[in-house]
Order: structure tokens, then sequence, then C-alpha cells
């Protein structure tokens, strides 16, 4: 058991402390490092879930990186890539929804690609959603050499 971050090897409490919170194996100055990043920025479980996901398939996503507007949750600036989770999915207003298309159009007209995915299906299917987003990311990089 070693800690995705550090390499460093886990304390039986680190891992068990870190797999109760997050599901992920953490030392303690990185779960701490998650604590106070959801604290601060309302960070959801699952976006944590996905981002560890994310660099054990070999790739550097970063989280909460600011846009210079807000927040995104996970992100890859090289292919203009932002990805929100959605926690509160299944309880979407018209008022959500709107600010949801307005934020994505702000999104293209800068250039970025915005995903957003529901927090069950990083819950249920995180590997499949792994995946997807690996395969979006390359078709991304793709067009950009292209252009």
């Amino acid at each position: 058991m070693t800690c995705l971050d550090c390499k460093k090897e886990l304390s039986y409490l680190d891992h068990k402390m870190a797999m109760e919170s997050y599901g992920v194996e953490l030392c303690s100055k990185h779960k701490e490092r998650m604590d106070r990043l959801m604290r601060q920025n309302d960070t959801p479980i699952e976006a944590i879930k996905l981002y560890y996901g994310l660099k054990k398939s070999g790739v550097q996503p970063m989280l909460e990186w600011w846009d210079g507007k807000k927040s995104v949750d996970i992100a890859f600036s090289r292919v203009k890539l932002n990805i929100e989770i959605d926690s509160q999915y299944q309880m979407l207003t018209h008022e959500q929804a709107m600010n949801d298309l307005e934020e994505t159009m702000y999104s293209f007209q800068n250039g970025f690609t915005t995903l957003r995915i529901p927090s069950t299906l990083i819950k249920y299917y995180l590997n499949e959603t792994v995946n997807n987003i690996l395969g979006i990311k390359e078709g991304l990089r793709a067009n950009i050499k292209v252009i």
C-alpha cells in the first residue's frame, strides 16, 4: 500500500483513513491536502476519485484548476478540456441547466471544451469514465495538431 501521489509506504491507519474518506490510497499529508481542498472549494469526492483514476492511467490532470472565471473540478489545460462533476444531477432545475449552458458557451468562446459528468457515473463506472475521458482528451489533442 503506497500513496498514489508520493508513492510513500502507508501505515495501516493512513490507509484506513484515506480509504474511508476518499476511496483512494493517500498518505496523511496528501489526505490533509484533499481535506483542505474540499473545504475551500467544495470539491466533490467523486472529483477526487476521478482525479486519481486519471492519474493511475498515466496522465497528469489538474484538480481545482482556475480557468480565469471559476475553479474547474478537473482540467487538462494543454488540450483545453475542463471536467465538472455534477453531484446534484438528478435535482437539476431549469435555472441550473441554463447556468450550465451559459458556462459551457463561455468556455467554448475561450476555446475550452467542458464535460459535465454525473457523480453516479464515477461512483459506479469509474474505469469506463476514465477510459472515455482519455479518448476525448486524445481526440482533442489530435485536433489541436491538425490546426
